[in-house]
């Protein structure tokens, strides 16, 4: 692989790193302290898993960050699990990544309200679970959904890489 090869990928890892560090600063040492951005994802999460559960015939019970069903203790939401962090980290691949302007300012909102109604479902997976199977609680908090959101992040990933780059002699997609 020479240096003209290698390019586009030094360019991404670049703009990547990049965007990580904007992403620390902004979100770590300023959004992530007020507790705002956090606070708004947990409720609407909260909301939108109460009436899937509610839809399903529960009796739900919700309390600040908790949400859970009759017979069952719940689960607390805290921000590492919102889905925040993975928000951020799709929407840094798909703008480092080549692709057409337009198209990123569709497909970025696109996957982020992906992720969360993904992520509202595995809330409620996760309910469920607690009332009809807590012993594998915990197993399948730390490993079977964190699996299914990164693997759903990167088929997404996939889905615009495939999109964004031109067919071999194609040169009439034009990149950003």
């Amino acid at each position: 692989m020479n240096l003209i090869e290698t390019r586009p990928v030094l360019r991404f890892l670049i703009l990547a790193t990049g965007l990580y560090i904007l992403w620390y600063v902004v979100y770590d040492l300023w959004l992530h302290p007020t507790g705002q951005l956090d606070s708004i994802v947990v409720e609407n999460s909260i909301i939108l898993a109460k009436n899937v559960l509610a839809g399903l015939g529960y009796s739900v019970f919700t309390d600040t960050r908790m949400i859970g069903v009759a017979g069952a203790g719940g689960v607390w939401i805290g921000d590492p699990c919102n889905g925040v962090q993975l928000f951020a980290l799709f929407a840094g691949f798909i703008i480092a990544f080549p692709g057409l302007g337009i198209h990123k300012l569709w497909f970025i909102p696109a996957g982020i309200l992906s992720i969360h109604l993904l992520n509202v479902m595995r809330i409620c997976a996760l309910i469920l679970i607690q009332k009809h199977a807590p012993g594998s609680l915990n197993f399948n908090h730390t490993y079977t959904f964190t699996f299914f959101m990164y693997a759903f992040i990167f088929g997404t990933w996939m889905l615009w890489v495939k999109k964004a780059l031109p067919e071999k002699g194609d040169h009439s997609k034009e990149h950003s």
